[in-house]
C-alpha cells in the first residue's frame, strides 16, 4: 500500500494573493482617482455663472483666436484662463495638501480622527495669516517687505508650525503620545488661537475686516496666478516629501518600540512629519482660509477601501483630496449662481456626517 500523498499549496498559485493584500485594488483606485481628477478639473473649468461651456472651451483651446462661432468670447476666455484655471490649480493643490496632511497626522498619532483642522493646526496657521494682514504694514512690515508675495504663506506656516510643536510637546511624554491629551490640547490651542484672532479682528480696519472674513468660511474666490506661484512650490515640496514618510509611518503603526526595531528613526520621522504638515496646512490656509474635514474624510474612506499601507494611501489621498475640493468648489459656484457659497460650508456639510459616522463606528468596535 503506497504512502499517502501530501499536497503543498503555494500561496500565489493560480493567481491567489496573500490574505488581506489590497495592492491590486489600491493601484486600480489610484488610477481611477487620477482619471477622475482630470475629468473633475475639466468640469470645474467650465462650471459657474459664465456661459463658457465645456464644448466651447475645448474648441477655443484647439483653435485659439480663430473666431469660430462656437469659440469663447473675449469675456469668457478671460474668465476661464485668468480666473478659473488658477482656481482649479490652487484647489487641486490645497485639496491634496489637506488630505495628505490628515493621512500623515493620522499615521503619526495612530488615530483616524487626527486632522490639522480638528487639533488646532489650521487655527494657528489662520492666526499667522491674519496677523500678517492686520500688522503687515506696521509691526510685521520688515517681514512683509522681505518676503514679498510669500509673506502670507510664510506667516501662516509659522503659525501652524508653532501650534504643531506645542501640540506634540504637550501630548508626548517619554516618547509616548497620548491621543486623548492630543485632542484636548488641540481644542485648547485652537481656542487660544481664536481668542488672539478676535483681538486682531478688533484692531482691524474695514478693509482688513473684509479680508479676514475670507478666512472664516473658506473660499477659493481669491485665487490668482500670483497666489498659485506663491504656495505652489511649498505644497509641491510637502507632497514630494510625503512618500518618504510612508515606510516610517507603516512601522509606527506597530508602536514606537516595534518601529525602532524595524530600523525607523522615530524621532526624526516625527520632526519631518510635523514640519511637513505645518507647511502644507500653513500654505493652504494662507490662500483658502479654514476648509475643514478634507483631512478626515479622504484618508479614512481610502483606508477602508485600499488598506492602511501608507505607500499607497498617501498618493491616493493626494488625488482624492484634490478631487473632493474641486467638486466642492464647483458645487459652491453653481448651487446659488450667480452668487457663490463659501466652500467651507460645502465641505462641512459633507464632512460632519462622515465624522459622526467614524465616531459611531469606532464606538461600535470598542463595544464588541
Amino acid at each position: 500500500m503506497s504512502a499517502p500523498t501530501t499536497l503543498i499549496r503555494l500561496p500565489f498559485a493560480r493567481g491567489d494573493a496573500l490574505e488581506g493584500d489590497r495592492t491590486g485594488r489600491a493601484i486600480a483606485v489610484i488610477v481611477l482617482l487620477a482619471i477622475a481628477l482630470v475629468a473633475v478639473a475639466l468640469w470645474s473649468l467650465t462650471a459657474g455663472a459664465s456661459d463658457a461651456s465645456f464644448l466651447h472651451a475645448i474648441i477655443d483651446w484647439l483653435s485659439p483666436g480663430s473666431g469660430a462661432p462656437d469659440s469663447l468670447s473675449e469675456r469668457d476666455r478671460l474668465i476661464v484662463r485668468d480666473i478659473r484655471m488658477p482656481r482649479v490649480a490652487i484647489g487641486a493643490l490645497i485639496g491634496a495638501a489637506l488630505a495628505v496632511s490628515g493621512a500623515v497626522m493620522q499615521g503619526l498619532f495612530r488615530n483616524p480622527l487626527a486632522d490639522p483642522g480638528l487639533i488646532g493646526v489650521s487655527a494657528g496657521a489662520a492666526l499667522g495669516a491674519v496677523a500678517m494682514i492686520v500688522l503687515g504694514a506696521t509691526v510685521l512690515a520688515p517681514v512683509a517687505t522681505f518676503a514679498g508675495i510669500y509673506a502670507l504663506p510664510l506667516a501662516a506656516f509659522i503659525g501652524g508650525l508653532a501650534v504643531t510643536f506645542l501640540l506634540y510637546g504637550t501630548s508626548t511624554r517619554h516618547g509616548q503620545t497620548s491621543v486623548a491629551t492630543m485632542l484636548l490640547a488641540g481644542i485648547a490651542l485652537a481656542a487660544l488661537a481664536n481668542a488672539m484672532l478676535g483681538l486682531l479682528i478688533f484692531m482691524a480696519d474695514d478693509r482688513q475686516l473684509r479680508d479676514i472674513t475670507f478666512w472664516n468660511l473658506g473660499s477659493l474666490a481669491g485665487a490668482t496666478w500670483t497666489k498659485t506661484w506663491a504656495i505652489g512650490p511649498i505644497i509641491a515640496a510637502t507632497l514630494a516629501v510625503s512618500p518618504f514618510l510612508a515606510r516610517g509611518l507603516n512601522g509606527l503603526s506597530l508602536g514606537e518600540a516595534s518601529a525602532r526595531h524595524l530600523g525607523v528613526a522615530v524621532q526624526r520621522l516625527k520632526y519631518v512629519a510635523i514640519f511637513t504638515v505645518a507647511a502644507a496646512a500653513g500654505a493652504s490656509v494662507a490662500v483658502s482660509g479654514g476648509i475643514g474635514f478634507v483631512g478626515i474624510i479622504v484618508p479614512h474612506l481610502l483606508r477602508l477601501a485600499i488598506g492602511p499601507d501608507n505607500r499607497l494611501l498617501l498618493p491616493a489621498a493626494a488625488l482624492g483630496g484634490a478631487c473632493l475640493l474641486l467638486v466642492a468648489d464647483a458645487i459652491a459656484r453653481t448651487i446659488v449662481a450667480p452668487a457663490e457659497l463659501p466652500i467651507g460650508i460645502v465641505t462641512a456639510a459633507a464632512g460632519a456626517p462622515v465624522f459622526l459616522w467614524i465616531l459611531l463606528r469606532r464606538r461600535g468596535l470598542l463595544d464588541l
